[in-house]
């Protein structure tokens, strides 16, 4: 596998406040990368550090070989990151299929395909974006950015709130998405027992700064650590 992003020495925030403090670390194609950490450590920073909406003050932001420092958020789409934020941001006043269509780039995730990941899309493929569920809303948004045919894929949160049989349902997407499509993800989630399982590599975050990266397996073997940046009490609680 090749290298397909690479952070060095990056600290960013908003306007003057630092919230990511000296940062690296790599990432292969085809790899999903567990984002860890409490609240408020710096995890949707990161995300928006990646996707040009947080101030980057220092350091080295490299995407397929290219620096993008500079490179403006619609351009860093372009290039192949794809984004689904905490709040899902839906059109709410357009369809399913015009939510997904609507910001369609010609590549191997068409229409056809996202349905067939996500067949209660095309369910309700007539209605509006305000008439889902939480967790359908949550699949139209993972469904438009793969219709962006992205080569990293950012997810913040996506299982939040969800019910546990919309949890699975996601996660199963999310790993054949690894599997199968060779995407790269990089997946934020607050409960380690999620999304360790899936990972191949993890990045915990405490104050803004890295505190473990390395293989998802050897963190979920450590329940020492887990309990004492994560929280996560039980050795078991970070199984399959």
């Amino acid at each position: 596998m090749s290298e397909l992003l690479k952070l060095t020495g990056v600290r960013s925030g908003y306007g003057d406040a630092v919230v990511i403090d000296d940062m690296s670390f790599s990432l292969d194609e085809g790899e999903c990368l567990a984002l860890l950490g409490r609240n408020g450590v710096g995890k949707t920073t990161l995300l928006a550090t990646l996707i040009g909406a947080a101030d980057l003050h220092a350091g080295e932001l490299v995407f397929r070989g290219r620096d993008i420092a500079r490179v403006r958020s619609q351009r860093r789409a372009q290039l192949g990151i794809g984004w689904v934020p905490q709040e899902r941001d839906v059109f709410p006043s357009l369809t399913v299929e015009e939510n997904l269509t609507v910001v369609a780039v010609d590549g191997p995730w068409t229409l056809r395909r996202v349905y067939d990941i996500f067949p209660r899309l095309e369910e309700r493929r007539q209605n509006l974006g305000n008439q889902l569920s939480g967790g359908e809303q949550q699949m139209l948004s993972m469904g438009r950015a793969l219709m962006l045919n992205p080569k990293l894929l950012l997810l913040d949160e996506p299982l939040e709130g969800l019910a546990p049989i919309i949890v699975q349902e996601l996660l199963n997407v999310i790993r054949s998405l690894v599997a199968d499509g060779g995407m790269s993800v990089v997946l934020v989630e607050q409960h380690a027992n999620k999304i360790l399982p899936l990972a191949h590599r993890a990045l915990v975050l405490e104050r803004g700064r890295t505190v473990y990266w390395g293989a998802a397996g050897t963190l979920r073997d450590e329940p020492e650590r887990l309990e004492r940046w994560l929280g996560v009490r039980n050795h078991q609680d970070v199984r399959p």
